[in-house]
């Protein structure tokens, strides 16, 4: 690692210890030459996710997209902000770690509902007719059918 001061090629490392809840490496180095000390911190560099839309086209990954769809489903329910959070990166981390850097919206959506269903009913019916983008009511219904079959 090169010095921050000098630009000397070589330091050593003083200490070593996790940062970031573990995702991140922080190192206090001291230079070999003007014996100063700076601290680095070393991530792991993660590729990109991928969505493929309907439409055929790319985007990437935005979290804070998806968590303001669940926000507007959830609106007025009793489900705390911190526990869409973690249903966010849960889903995030699932994603990636498949090791499949495009990922169609499809899927995407198909795992919210799937964890959605289990926080609240509600919302989850609320998340689907947007998503499944109910045409009348009948379809509507089939979804509550659904829902309500796979409760009993």
């Amino acid at each position: 690692m090169q010095c921050f001061y000098c630009g000397h090629p070589e330091s050593k490392v003083l200490e070593t210890r996790a940062a970031e809840e573990g995702r991140t490496i922080r190192r206090r180095r001291e230079c070999l030459t003007c014996n100063r000390r700076f601290t680095t911190l070393e991530r792991v560099e993660e590729a990109p996710l991928i969505v493929r839309k309907k439409d055929g086209t790319l985007q990437a990954f935005d979290r804070h997209k998806l968590m303001s769809g669940l926000v507007k489903a959830c609106e007025k329910r009793p489900i705390p902000l911190e526990q869409l959070e973690a249903l966010v990166t849960a889903l995030e981390r699932d994603l990636r770690n498949r090791c499949e850097r495009e990922v169609p919206t499809v899927q995407i959506g198909e795992l919210v509902m799937e964890r959605l269903r289990d926080v609240d009913e509600v919302a989850y019916v609320r998340f689907a007719s947007v998503y499944r983008q109910f045409k009348d009511i009948g379809r509507f219904l089939e979804e509550l059918e659904g829902l309500l079959a796979r409760k009993n």
